[in-house]
């Protein structure tokens, strides 16, 4: 401070600044703004004002100080906040992949079981349609027995009918009887 004083006072009783007449006269307006500059100067020193306006400074420094350590706290929470989030964030990720993994193995499971159920069923329809295909092969030679022995009957019956004669009929009756009685007895 007293080094802002002097040099003030050196500048201002510099040649190239003086007025006219010399420098340490009431008249000269240089010395007068000296004076009253040196005079204000006192003043403050007196009133404290610099002490004051370092206390203020002081003040507004450590409130300043609170703050970025308040902010850099706040930062700090806000980093630890982040990396939970960011760490159930990969937890549910790699959740979301067990299950997605877990629906595919069991739909994979499912695809072959329904395959193994149809190969089954089809299985089980191709034997039973070649059971009815054989049932109904069955049945139709047996018609086609029943047809024939009819028909054949029918035809020998006609033919017989035709070809007989009374004494002959008679004759086979009698010769049928006496099978029959053979046999039974």
């Amino acid at each position: 401070m007293k080094k802002l004083i002097i040099s003030a006072v050196t500048l201002s009783a510099s040649p190239a600044f003086a007025a006219s007449g010399p420098f340490f006269s009431l008249r000269n307006t240089d010395f007068i703004v000296v004076l009253a500059f040196l005079v204000f100067v006192g003043i403050l020193l007196y009133a404290k004002v610099p002490a004051k306006l370092a206390g203020l400074l002081d003040r507004r420094a450590a409130a300043i100080r609170a703050e970025l350590d308040e902010a850099r706290a706040l930062r700090e929470e806000a980093k630890t906040i982040l990396a939970s989030y960011e760490r159930k964030q990969k937890e549910v990720l790699e959740q979301s992949d067990r299950i997605i993994a877990s629906a595919k193995d069991e739909a994979r499971a499912a695809a072959a079981l329904a395959k193994e159920d149809l190969g089954r069923a089809i299985e089980r329809r191709v034997k039973a349609a070649e059971e009815q295909i054989a049932l109904a092969e069955t049945t139709a030679l047996r018609q086609v027995r029943e047809r024939a022995v009819a028909v054949a009957v029918a035809a020998a019956g006609d033919v017989l009918a035709k070809q007989s004669t009374a004494e002959w009929t008679a004759a086979s009756i009698d010769e049928a009887i006496d099978q029959v009685g053979a046999k039974l007895h």
